[in-house]
């Protein structure tokens, strides 16, 4: 009995205690006064990826940090900077990863042709074992085996 008030207790705490540990809702967008500011504001929106989600971008995610992202994205737009600066800031704040298509340079290498060679290194794995396996030849019969074919074979022509 003691058990079962036990559990009844801590799984009254946790259904209380859980809204109050959830991240507070984002604060709601405040567009820009310019429209043009905030097509292109929406537009790099869905470059930048949530750094929380990581498959949303910051125009689609729920997260609080999307919202801290979108808030940041227009302060800096607002203060006329391009959107190469913006997303090198970001860069600098998060890494590549952030942006949806990362620059190419040395340190990005791996992410934009790491999948290409892999499928090049096993396509050449492929080729190997084929060409492997198609010039091993049958070691020749013994004397024995020989004979043995040779009976089985007189046999079938008699039959």
């Amino acid at each position: 009995m003691r058990r079962a008030a036990a559990l009844f207790a801590a799984a009254l705490l946790a259904s209380t205690a859980a809204p109050a540990l959830a991240e507070p809702p984002p604060v709601p967008d405040r567009p820009l006064t310019d429209p043009a500011q905030e097509a292109r504001a929406r537009a790099l929106f869905g470059d930048i990826r949530c750094v929380v989600c990581q498959h949303e971008s910051i125009a689609d995610s729920p997260a609080g940090i999307a919202a801290d992202l979108r808030g940041l994205v227009r302060e800096q737009i607002a203060a006329g900077k391009t959107d190469d600066e913006i997303k090198d800031d970001l860069i600098r704040r998060y890494g590549d990863y952030v942006l949806f298509q990362p620059p190419v340079r040395i340190g990005t290498w791996l992410l934009w042709f790491g999948p290409f060679a892999l499928a090049a290194g096993a396509g050449v794995v492929l080729v190997l074992r084929a060409r492997r396996r198609g010039t091993a030849e049958a070691a020749p019969l013994t004397e024995e085996e020989e004979r043995a074919l040779a009976e089985l074979t007189a046999d079938e022509e008699n039959a």
